[in-house]
């Protein structure tokens, strides 16, 4: 699938990884490489919902040409969706075959997922390289199985390693975006929490905060994403409280990428499930964090990046079975009264994921030589 001309064709692909090629794609653009690109991901965010992935919503706004992929995946519990999830399984390698024998690609960056299975299984079949990403301290499934289709695999964490062939597999760290900033500063007045279930909600952590709210607005300004499913609701809650209250309390459904960035950055604490992004950017930026992690990840992978997290010196994990308003409180209290400790003992303290993008590019860049 060779082309004739200089400039070369880059396909970026995942499931749930959008932030994380989209840090990629500002590194390709900062080092003004010559390279058309392509971004391979989900139809929906929720299985049998028609929730966009932020992928879709704000890629074609940067110039990105973006195709949902029709794909099945194995579910860990039979419902509603198992059997038509399962019968698009073959639908999604067919499906790949055609987009890339339309893209003709020069290579496939994979960032893991069901979307992004077929593509990194066609792909190698077709001689395309493939370079896989995994975020996670473990593996993901798909790449997992994807492994054997790829030349390369970039790992973020070194505890990923045994799960890859010794001979393709190098560490990286995890991209994160340039402008999420240090959090090493003295504690507000008002401290700031920002709560998020990532972009398409948590009802766990969102039912656990709608009660504890009016405590927390008490002593703190609370920015709460709570995915486009319960926007309306949380937004009602606001219409609800004083004045007052509603100067401390801002809910958002959905935000673009630079929108999260600018939220975090304001923010003096988190609270959050613990995917590898969000652990990513709490070590980059050094921000005392809560960490619920999903119960329900493939090797408990979320719970395992809390530890990360954790065992780095930032994280107070908080177990969904745990999870309570009054729990919940206790460990917002903690962080505050443990604020000072606990960034001294982290400030001089390195993560990998600080240059992990410009790594992902050199490696594209050998793959196109």
């Amino acid at each position: 699938m060779a082309k004739n001309n200089d400039t070369k064709k880059v396909v970026l692909t995942g499931g749930h990884a959008g932030s994380t090629a989209y840090v990629v794609i500002e590194e390709i653009r900062k080092q003004n490489k010559n390279w058309d690109l392509y971004w391979i991901g989900s139809k929906s965010s929720i299985e049998g919902a028609k929730v966009p992935p932020i992928s879709s919503i704000y890629f074609p706004k940067y110039g990105i040409k973006t195709y949902g992929i029709i794909a099945g995946r194995l579910q860990r519990k039979f419902t509603l969706h198992t059997v038509p999830s399962l019968l698009k399984i073959p639908i999604g390698f067919i499906h790949a075959i055609y987009l890339l024998a339309k893209i003709k690609p020069d290579v496939v960056l994979s960032f893991g997922g069901f979307s992004a299975f077929p593509v990194v299984v066609v792909a190698g079949i077709f001689g395309i390289p493939v370079i896989i990403h995994e975020q996670t301290s473990v593996v993901g499934r798909a790449n997992k199985y994807s492994a054997t289709f790829s030349k390369r695999i970039a790992i973020s964490r070194d505890t990923s390693a045994r799960f890859f062939p010794k001979e393709k597999t190098l560490l990286t760290g995890n991209p994160t975006p340039y402008d999420i900033k240090s959090n090493l500063k003295n504690l507000p007045k008002i401290p700031a929490i920002f709560i998020t279930g990532g972009q398409s909600g948590s009802v766990v952590i969102n039912d656990a905060v709608e009660s504890a709210l009016p405590k927390l607005l008490k002593d703190f300004r609370v920015v709460h994403l709570t995915g486009i499913r319960q926007e309306d609701k949380f937004r009602h809650i606001w219409e609800k409280l004083d004045s007052k209250l509603k100067e401390r309390y801002k809910v958002y459904g959905q935000v673009d990428f630079k929108k999260y960035s600018e939220i975090f950055n304001s923010s003096t604490l988190l609270i959050s499930r613990a995917g590898a992004n969000t652990v990513s950017k709490i070590l980059v930026s050094k921000k005392p964090s809560i960490l619920i992690p999903l119960p329900i990840s493939y090797l408990n992978e979320q719970e395992k990046n809390a530890i990360y997290a954790k065992n780095f010196g930032l994280a107070r994990v908080l177990l969904q079975d745990d999870l309570t308003p009054e729990s919940l409180l206790d460990e917002v209290f903690y962080l505050i009264e443990n604020w000072n400790e606990i960034l001294d003992n982290v400030s001089k303290k390195e993560t990998p994921d600080v240059h992990a993008a410009e790594k992902l590019v050199s490696l594209i860049e050998e793959e196109l030589k």
